[in-house]
């Protein structure tokens, strides 16, 4: 029905979404597993780091905004800091995976793939050299979003103020991220004039300003 349907938003597993996405012409809002990871550098406020863990790992673990991997410093091995983190996950009931590099060091299963969505009590660690490989690996293997210092759980449309969350995207355009009404809006573009004419716009002058809306 791609002449009476305009957009389809499906909410569900990634599976899902893949399953129309092939099966349509419709354009399709969907989303991909939502692989949100935590960096900690070896500068980082190590309290505010563990609390930032627990919650986007333990809040509601079935959510697509939790956190499913664990990227530290490379450093934090040797400030045992590496350790309480992983020690505290465990102590949370958190079921951890590792990357080769904390495989190496670690007596931690080995985690299949980076690109993995837990949904659960569960995630992946691993030991990266510094924020930029932190940022190569997400930009490889991560979501949507960007934050500082705070939870991953507040990727979420009511806590951005979007209102209703009617989708959230992983395309590249032209929404990304959580959705609300206004993302799934198109402009119409409503011009009055008193006879004007282009005329190869000679002698004119285009300012541009915000108007009221009169409807």
């Amino acid at each position: 029905l791609d002449d009476v349907i305009d957009l389809i938003i499906p909410r569900g597993s990634n599976k899902l979404v893949s399953q129309i996405k092939e099966s349509t012409k419709i354009p399709v809002l969907g989303h991909a597993d939502g692989i949100c990871h935590i960096y900690v550098d070896k500068s980082a406020n190590m309290d505010m780091a563990r609390r930032v863990i627990m919650d986007a790992k333990t809040d509601y673990p079935a959510a697509c905004n939790a956190m499913e991997t664990l990227l530290v410093h490379k450093d934090l091995m040797e400030t045992n800091g590496l350790n309480e983190l992983v020690a505290g996950l465990q102590n949370e009931g958190v079921m951890l995976y590792s990357g080769p590099k904390v495989g190496s060091i670690m007596e931690i299963p080995q985690a299949g793939s980076f690109h993995c969505e837990y949904n659960a009590m569960a995630c992946t660690v691993e030991i990266v050299d510094d924020v930029r490989d932190a940022i190569d690996h997400i930009n490889k293997h991560g979501s949507a979003a960007v934050f500082h210092n705070a939870s991953t759980r507040f990727c979420d449309g009511a806590r951005f103020g979007l209102g209703a969350e009617v989708g959230i995207s992983t395309s590249r355009i032209h929404a990304r991220g959580p959705v609300g009404v206004e993302g799934l809006l198109t402009t119409r573009w409503i011009l009055r004039g008193s006879g004007q004419v282009v005329d190869g716009d000679r002698g004119v002058t285009y300012t541009h300003k915000d108007l009221p809306i009169a409807l």
